[in-house]
Parts: C-alpha cells; structure tokens; sequence
C-alpha cells in the first residue's frame, strides 16, 4: 500500500487505535499529522515515526472545541495544502448507568465523538471538493452498530459518526471524495485498561476469537480505506471485533 506523502491529519494519535494508526499510515509513506489534546504523548509519538524513518510532526487540537478545531485545520492546510486523508479517530467513553449521567457528561461524549468529527471534516472538505479527491475514515464503534450496556449516551454518539459517515458519502462522492466508517470492538488499549478484570474476561468469552483486538488490527482496516486500494468504496461500515458483532 502506497501512501507516499500523502497529507494525513489522524485525531486521537497520542495514545492507543488513533496511535497505531499513525504508526501503520507513516509505515505506508503518509506524511502524518498527529493531533491530539496530550502534547507530551503526541509529541512522543511523533519522534518514534521520524526515528523509524517516517514523515510525522504532533499539532495540538481540542476535538470538543470547535473554534479549535477551525484553527488547526487552517494551519494544517496553510501549511501542508489540501488535506489527502482524515482520520477521526479521536474518541472516549466511560462505563455507567445512563441514568446517573449529567448533561455536562453527555455534551463530552457527543462533542467528542461526534461533533468534533463532523466540524473538522467541514473545515478540510471544500479543500477536498475543490481538488476533487480525499479520504475520510472516520472510527466509530460497534457499540453504535448494536448498543453497549451502561455506554447509552457513547453509543448514541457512535451511532450518529455511523449515520454522518453514509450521508457524508453521498453528498461527497461527486467529488471523488471517499468516506467509510470502522467500527472497533473491544480492543486492548488504555481505555480498555480501565475497565474491570470480570468486564474484560466476559467479553473474551464471548468474542469468537476469545481475544481482545490489538490496535494494529484496526490501524490495518484503515489503512486500506485511507489507500487507493478501496477507490469504489465509499458509505461503508466495517467491524474489527474478532466476530463478537456480526452486524447486517
């Protein structure tokens, strides 16, 4: 797979899905940006890429401002050009009962998860749309393919990128731009560090492989959608969960 010196903005690359993306799209030739709100992870991040012998820098951006997200778009095109491919894999959630959230909760997970993505892929689309090409791979979650207990208000945000991700495609594909959506299962990463040993081993149980996914599995399945070997795919959502969520 060929990406050389593709400008490539990955959201969320300081830690985890967001990192090894990062990791597997400059393995490929993509001069990558990596974004993330943790300076000191990202910047980490960013020095591992180059010292391999890859193309990366770390740009700070808050996915749950949007005036935010502006500015780090305009400098990144400032400075780079058009934008060749976005991923949004920015994202977070945490375990409770829906009832004893606050709306303050709600309105982090949703800017996060949802809003966050749509602004910045409004800031890079015309850019897009004017060239008449891009990639956007936006990574949701099975939770919003078929729900996650005690996750009620995360799997409504997930389930929105999920209905964004198809829209978007129809409306773009004029453009050449193509928009497709991975869906994660559980995956050992450091937000599935925290969750609780009983948790983790019952989901091992009932994934079909009887193991957690690891974040290159993942970085591998957007890797293809960011590669031109997935040219006459576009709308799609497609689950890296060990077979846990067979969705239709």
């Amino acid at each position: 797979m060929d990406l050389q010196h593709k400008i490539t903005i990955v959201t969320g690359a300081a830690s985890g899905i967001g990192r090894a993306c990062a990791g597997a799209l400059a393995a490929a030739g993509a001069q990558v940006i990596v974004a993330d709100i943790d300076a000191a992870n990202g910047t980490a991040v960013a020095e591992a890429i180059r010292e391999q012998g890859g193309l990366a820098e770390f740009m700070p951006v808050d996915m749950t401002d949007t005036a935010a997200i502006e500015a780090f778009a305009a400098e990144v095109q400032t400075k780079h050009g058009p934008v060749d491919v976005l991923v949004n894999a920015a994202g977070w959630g945490r375990t409770a009962p829906f009832v004893e959230g606050s709306a303050e909760f709600w309105n982090k997970l949703v800017a996060l998860n949802l809003v966050g993505p749509m602004a910045l892929a409004k800031a890079l689309l015309p850019a897009m749309m004017q060239r008449g090409g891009g990639k956007i791979v936006n990574i949701a979650s099975d939770a919003g393919r078929v729900g996650s207990l005690g996750e009620t208000v995360y799997s409504a945000a997930k389930g929105g990128l999920i209905a964004f991700t198809k829209s978007l495609a129809r409306e773009t594909a004029r453009y050449g731009i193509n928009v497709n959506c991975v869906c994660p299962g559980p995956t050992d990463t450091p937000l599935m560090a925290a969750v609780p040993d009983k948790v983790k081993d019952a989901l091992i149980k009932a994934i079909p492989f009887r193991r957690l996914g690891k974040p290159e599995e993942v970085a591998d399945t957007v890797a293809f959608f960011a590669g031109d070997r997935s040219s006459y795919i576009t709308g799609q959502v497609l689950s890296v969960s060990g077979g846990l969520t067979m969705a239709g």
